[in-house]
């Protein structure tokens, strides 16, 4: 009858995660308890606050909106419309940017369908992009080939990439070299920006070297949009066409992507700050962009993300957000210094944002065995290419980073006391290599191991978890 189907509906759909799905449920709680009792030193995570969790989870998830705001491919969508717009205006809102010179859009799923998005939006097939190469700390998104020549992402299946590099001395950007290569190579787009360079990114030698070879500039600011919003970091936005980036790493959002692009008059002097100078040419990228990404590559956007990243902007344009990013940075600045105290070696000796490269090569390690031991202690670093100075690329190094520790009110002095850890973890890591070569299966239960093990997770456990109920 009509009132037993109705209530085998409702039976159904009312049931908490715990009663609808007790196996998730079970490794959901693990998981949380395996981030409290942790520490996360990834430089591209981060724990998002109580409201954002909130939206991520709630009725917007239901709603299908394709198409952009006031031209959807279906009804009902005046209020996602609200928060679609708001959305924006946040976004520009937290990096000062003007709507009559910059557009946004916030449909991405991810920094790697936003930076494809801009690829397939202005360019033919086959034509040429010019990224960071990944082992110099670029992202693969950029277009990347293996050594053996296998091409790895969309962007370098689809388009011709061709990578610039830092120098294997110093660690830096060889921009030289770069404006050399690019003067050659003539890609259609320059792309700065990586996911582990720690160094500021030089936007005005970027800036000449695309007018000088007729490229549209792209930065890629995924790692430190956080640090930017903030003001903490060069800002993109003077001189670049296009800034692409995630929404959660340093800027404490859910996980998607976004695109900021120029609208407006161009430049007549590119070379310069951008927004000083016009001419009666306009930019004709909000148009290709925003099909690109919708229907060319995408679906329907996931609003609950849409609302979330909101929230989060708003947060980012907040004086208490600054004084967070300043604190990442200060954060940052003293584990390095405590780990070169050390003797360890930094990749460019230090760092000038929220992320440092330690080169554990001179200790006989990997990244990947480092890593694996950081986490039987319950840190966790992942591993990264470290160029040598006679130009070989060698996994021997993790990257390291500032803002996942910080959100959860580490200080300086914290992070002085997790630099003696990593060390310890290193040493550990040595001396097992050293007797038992790289199979470390046996040393989970070690009394070093369990120690350390221990120590970390009474430490970590002193600082609360943004939005955890524990």
């Amino acid at each position: 009858d009509p009132e037993t189907r109705r209530a085998a509906v409702k039976a159904w759909g009312d049931q908490s995660l715990s009663e609808a799905d007790p196996e998730i449920h079970e490794f959901m709680e693990k998981e949380k308890q395996r981030q409290f009792r942790g520490i996360e030193l990834i430089a591209s995570e981060n724990f998002v606050c109580r409201a954002v969790m909130e939206a991520l989870g709630s009725h917007l998830t239901n709603k299908y909106s394709e198409g952009m705001p006031g031209a959807r491919y279906y009804t009902g969508n005046q209020y996602i419309d609200h928060i679609e717009i708001l959305c924006q205006e946040r976004a520009l809102q937290a990096f000062g940017l003007h709507h009559e010179h910059w557009g946004v859009n916030v449909q991405p799923y991810s920094c790697t369908s936003a930076n494809f998005a801009v690829f397939s939006g202005l360019l033919l097939p086959g034509e040429r992009i010019m990224g960071l190469d990944s082992p110099s700390g670029g992202h693969m998104s950029h277009g990347y080939y293996t050594p053996g020549g296998k091409k790895v992402s969309g962007a370098s299946i689809f388009f011709e990439s061709f990578p610039y590099k830092v120098d294997p001395r110093t660690g830096y950007i060889d921009y030289d070299k770069l404006e050399e290569k690019a003067l050659d190579y003539r890609p259609k787009i320059l792309i700065c920006g990586g996911s582990s360079y720690p160094r500021d990114w030089d936007f005005p030698r970027f800036r000449y070297v695309a007018d000088k070879c007729g490229a549209v500039l792209m930065f890629d600011m995924a790692q430190i949009s956080g640090l930017v919003a903030a003001k903490e970091s060069p800002n993109p936005f003077d001189y670049c066409d296009i800034v692409t980036s995630t929404t959660h790493k340093s800027l404490r959002g859910p996980r998607g992507g976004i695109i900021f692009y120029r609208r407006g008059f161009k430049g007549k002097k590119q070379s310069i700050n951008l927004n000083h100078c016009e001419s009666n040419i306009q930019y004709d990228f909000e148009e290709k962009i925003n099909f690109s990404v919708f229907p060319s590559l995408q679906g329907g956007p996931h609003n609950n993300h849409i609302a979330a990243l909101a929230i989060a902007l708003k947060q980012a344009a907040s004086p208490e957000y600054k004084a967070y990013m300043r604190q990442v940075k200060k954060n940052a600045k003293a584990l390095a210094s405590a780990l070169i105290s050390k003797n360890c070696k930094l990749v460019t000796n230090g760092t000038d944002n929220h992320l440092m490269l330690w080169d554990l090569t001179p200790l006989g390690l990997t990244g990947k065995v480092y890593e694996k031991v950081c986490e039987m202690c319950h840190i966790t670093v992942n591993k990264v290419a470290i160029f040598s100075e006679n130009g070989v690329i060698s996994p021997g190094g993790v990257r390291i980073g500032s803002p996942a520790m910080t959100s959860r009110g580490c200080l300086e002095s914290d992070f002085e006391t997790m630099a003696e850890f990593l060390y310890r973890a290193a040493l550990i890591a040595s001396a097992a290599q050293r007797e038992q070569g790289k199979s470390l299966k046996s040393i989970y239960h070690c009394k070093d191991i369990a120690d350390l093990r221990n120590q970390v997770e009474a430490f970590a456990s002193q600082f609360a978890m943004p939005a955890f109920d524990m």
